[in-house]
C-alpha cells in the first residue's frame, strides 16, 4: 500500500491545478489586484469586435467574474481597471 496522492491539487482554491491559474495584476482603486485569466478574458472580448466602451466594459466584467471574486461594492472600480488594461493591450 502506498501513501501517494492521485494528483497535485491546490487545497486552497478548491482543487484547481496550480498551472491552470494565470494571474496578472491590474490597479483597482490604486491597489495591485490579481486577475486570473486576464489575457484570456481580454482576447475573448477583443474577438467580439465590440464598438463602444460601455459594451466592452460590461463584457470584461462579466467574463472576469467567471474566474474571479469581484466584490459588489468594487464592480465599477474593477470595470474601470479592466477597460484600461484592455485598451493598453489592444492598442
Amino acid at each position: 500500500m502506498t501513501n501517494e496522492k492521485e494528483g497535485d491539487y491546490c487545497t486552497v482554491c478548491g482543487g484547481i491545478k496550480p498551472e491552470a491559474i494565470k494571474i496578472k495584476s491590474v490597479l483597482v482603486d490604486g491597489k495591485a489586484t490579481g486577475i486570473n485569466q486576464l489575457d484570456f478574458i481580454v482576447a475573448g472580448v477583443r474577438d467580439l469586435h465590440l464598438a463602444d466602451d460601455a459594451a466592452i466594459r460590461a463584457e470584461l466584467l462579466r467574463r472576469a467574474g467567471e474566474f474571479n471574486y469581484i466584490p459588489t461594492k468594487k464592480k465599477e472600480a474593477y470595470a474601470d481597471a479592466l477597460l484600461q488594461e484592455y485598451k493598453e493591450v489592444t492598442r
